[in-house]
């Protein structure tokens, strides 16, 4: 058999298994607002979010899956084995954000994996000083810029949708508005699970259609029907098996959280999102949610936000990219020290 179909192949699997991980990685985006709420329980919770998330492959989206794929990375410098660098570089820092319960974004990740691999490749066969020379400089100042702008966007559209719930209902008891707006975070939570699917899966889509055009089975970057759905079976799956170290930290520890701070959240986090997937953009549904959850929890009063806690949790934001560009990076030296392969 041809080892460069074989090559593919593995990366098509290790890809669709960081999709997976980003699934359940991420399931506390998706469900820790109505798991908080009380409005449905865990179990229930995520296989309502595995529902939307996969419903939204029928959106047929692809702009975030071009933007990652050939928006970000050079791709005359990429090659399968940077691919494969870059995914194992993004899955090992999720799995150790994962294991402290820390909400990191697995989109930035994958970036940052990804763009590490490809930077080591060009130090080791162009020379270290050329190693950014592999980055496609537009669309990390756009990526980077998103990481303010996502969060900053949800925590003013929650605070703002709060002020007008308590303005229309001033007149309505709390025991009352929550019995109403535990039925609308129904709503509200599938909005932001099939928001989550459109801009996530995509970004699996991106690196899979990037590895099938320089391994020369795609003439131009168009992503595959078949890598759509299965883009989102696997982030569907991974939301299906939880992620209930995360879920307790964003769903309990940073704010306490009634059925209309759970709505105002997930809508605010779900019309960010959407936003950015109409740009083309992606952006860290962890970062989007968090900044939500924050809004909610300052409209109240500023102590009710627990700030070391968010702090730390920005810090984690801060060390993403790097840290799992460090990772990919090193992993494709091993490849090309062990395997002779660039």
């Amino acid at each position: 058999m041809d080892t460069t179909l074989i090559l593919v192949a593995l990366i098509i699997a290790v890809a669709l298994a960081f999709d997976y991980i980003n699934g359940f990685h991420d399931a506390a985006n998706s469900v820790a607002t109505i798991v908080a709420t009380r409005v449905l329980s865990p179990f229930h919770a995520v296989a309502w979010a595995a529902f939307w998330n996969f419903i939204a492959a029928f959106a047929f989206e692809t702009g975030v899956a071009s933007t990652v794929g050939k928006g970000m990375v050079d791709l005359k410098f990429v090659t399968p084995y940077v691919i494969l660098a870059g995914l194992l570089g993004a899955i090992t820092w999720d799995l150790i954000t994962w294991y402290f319960g820390l909400p990191t974004s697995s989109s930035h990740a994958l970036l940052g994996g990804y763009g590490g691999a490809a930077m080591a490749k060009v130090a080791m066969t162009v020379g270290i000083t050329s190693s950014f020379d592999a980055l496609i400089m537009s669309g990390w100042t756009k990526t980077i810029a998103f990481i303010v702008i996502s969060p900053l966007l949800g925590m003013l559209l929650a605070y703002g949708l709060m002020i007008a719930i308590f303005w229309i209902f001033r007149n309505a008891s709390p025991t009352r508005m929550d019995k109403w707006f535990r039925v609308l975070q129904l709503l509200s939570s599938a909005i932001f699970s099939f928001a989550h699917g459109t801009n996530d899966a995509q970004k699996t889509m991106g690196i899979i259609t990037g590895v099938l055009v320089t391994a020369g089975y795609l003439n131009t970057f168009e992503v595959p029907v078949p890598i759509i759905f299965a883009a989102h079976i696997a982030i569907a799956l991974g939301t299906l098996s939880g992620g209930w170290r995360i879920i307790k930290t964003m769903g309990g520890r940073l704010t306490r959280l009634r059925p209309r701070g759970g709505f105002s959240a997930e809508t605010a986090a779900a019309l960010s999102i959407l936003f950015a997937t109409y740009l083309k953009m992606p952006v860290s549904t962890t970062h989007v949610i968090a900044g939500a959850i924050v809004g909610v929890g300052s409209i109240q009063r500023l102590k009710a936000v627990r700030w070391g806690l968010a702090t730390n949790i920005i810090w984690a934001w801060v060390m993403t990219i790097p840290a799992s560009a460090a990772v990919g990076a090193f992993v494709m030296v091993l490849i090309r020290l062990l395997a002779g392969k660039d």
